[in-house]
């Protein structure tokens, strides 16, 4: 494999060796320090840097005679439901990317209404499919209860190379492999934005649609889950052993209105009649 040292690098260190030299030649008894006295700057460590081939961005495992720019099976059904744009391979460094993804710009409800995603998600077909019909069959009748139809939804984060929860070192995301969305809010054709971590929202709302959730994904992690999962809901199809299956979105309520307890006001004075106070005196 090509080294990964940037050659503007490399050539940027010989001509500052090469002007040291002319220094120490030109200076001689002119008290100008010798090439040994001057410091040199550290080494930089190699940096990753954009491949130059396909075949270098590749690796050495890819069959090419898969790769094609023909629609999948998954694109054709995901293309009966949705508006996409196909991306027959992503490729990015270490294990990141893969085969068979999409953009998914918007959702075809029955009738021909769009449900457009802004901004549009990259994602693995299949796991694309899931979050298609998830909005097209189960989210979207639920928000006509609310007093109108679904015609936007909010996205937070698609595909990503990084770690989980852009943690340095931590296990591969399953953002990286095109795998999750995070979703923050439904837009509605009368013009509301409803965030689905708004606790004002209504709540019978908000628990049909984590139950529908959490039936549809393998993943759903919202408020609970962690710091990192406050203000958006995040969905995958991760495969698990056995199964497993995570579901952490608190439903939250408005918290409770202290009510500053009564303190009882003193007993009234009775009236004095000062005039007649003043007679007897």
């Amino acid at each position: 494999m090509a080294s990964h040292i940037n050659p503007v690098i490399m050539a940027n260190r010989g001509a500052t060796r090469l002007a040291i030299a002319f220094l120490w030649l030109a200076g001689g008894g002119l008290g100008l320090a010798s090439a040994e006295d001057v410091p040199l700057p550290e080494p930089r460590p190699s940096v990753w840097t954009e491949p130059h081939t396909f075949r270098e961005a590749a690796g050495p495992d890819l069959d090419s005679a898969h790769v094609t720019s023909a629609p999948t099976e998954c694109d054709q059904r995901l293309g009966a439901i949705a508006a996409i744009e196909p991306v027959p391979r992503l490729i990015g460094p270490d294990s990141c990317g893969g085969e068979d993804m999409v953009r998914l710009d918007a959702v075809t409800r029955p009738g021909g209404a769009y449900i457009a995603l802004k901004p549009a998600p990259v994602l693995r077909c299949a796991f694309a499919e899931s979050v298609a019909v998830w909005l097209r069959d189960e989210a979207a009748p639920r928000v006509e209860r609310l007093g109108a139809t679904l015609s936007g939804v909010e996205t937070y984060d698609s595909y990503e190379c990084r770690g989980r929860n852009r943690v340095p070192g931590a296990r591969l995301s399953e953002h990286a492999k095109g795998n999750a969305v995070d979703l923050r809010s439904f837009i509605l054709t009368d013009g509301r934005v409803v965030t689905l971590t708004d606790v004002t929202v209504a709540k019978d709302f908000r628990d049909e649609l984590r139950e529908s959730a959490c039936r549809r994904f393998s993943t759903v992690l919202g408020p609970g889950s962690d710091s990192a999962h406050e203000t958006h809901i995040h969905v995958d199809l991760i495969e698990r052993r056995g199964g497993y299956r995570m579901c952490q979105w608190d439903v939250r309520t408005p918290p409770p209105k202290e009510v500053v307890a009564g303190v009882p006001l003193p007993t009234p004075r009775p009236n004095i009649d000062r005039s007649a106070a003043s007679r007897k005196m």
